[in-house]
């Protein structure tokens, strides 16, 4: 059986190579998914996202399937029911940012049509290849995931530093960084190396 090379982070948890394998760094440009992928990358904040990914079901339950239509909308009474579920991360900094996050991603998708065209544009809706050859060459952030950090929070966007953002960009697939030995970096799975 032919050994499969992975990225040193996916490790032998299930959960975060089923995580390593399916979706990091693949592009996504499904509005809901990368309102999701907002959400969880702001509510990791201070956390490790192996935690974020053992409730991200409770937290799809919790917040109606990320659908920002609807958590744009929530009141004060909703806000004190997610403070009381004990299967998501129960902040109320990152509950009371992530309906603030919802009602700007509103604004967005009205202007620009969708938060894909917005998002997407800052790398000319083409994936920028990372070419590591170790995880630990990467940086935490990026000029540019600095510009889009500072561009969304003059818009009111909350827990959208420029650490968190380009976490977002490599797990919505803007940025593969999949280390070049690894079987999911895009010259891999395209069978494209030159």
């Amino acid at each position: 059986m032919k050994e499969v090379h992975r990225c040193e982070w996916a490790g032998t948890d299930p959960i975060y190579i089923e995580y390593h394998d399916k979706e990091w760094g693949i592009p996504v440009h499904n509005d809901i998914k990368l309102f999701e992928m907002l959400i969880l990358e702001g509510m990791q904040a201070g956390l490790s996202w192996i935690t974020i990914l053992k409730k991200r079901e409770a937290f799809r339950e919790a917040f109606d399937g990320f659908d920002p239509d609807k958590v744009a909308f929530y009141k004060t009474d909703k806000v004190e029911e997610l403070m009381k579920n004990k299967g998501i991360i129960r902040n109320r900094r990152k509950i009371e940012a992530a309906i603030q996050n919802a009602r700007l991603f509103l604004v967005i998708q009205g202007q620009y049509g969708s938060f894909d065209k917005f998002i997407w544009s800052y790398v000319d809706n083409t994936p920028i290849i990372g070419k590591v050859d170790n995880i630990k060459e990467l940086p935490a952030t990026t000029p540019l995931s600095d510009k889009i950090s500072k561009d969304l929070k003059e818009m009111g966007f909350k827990f959208v530093g420029s650490t968190i953002i380009y976490s977002f960009m490599q797990a919505v697939g803007m940025v593969d960084n999949h280390t070049i030995w690894c079987f999911c970096h895009t010259k891999n799975r395209e069978n494209k190396w030159k």
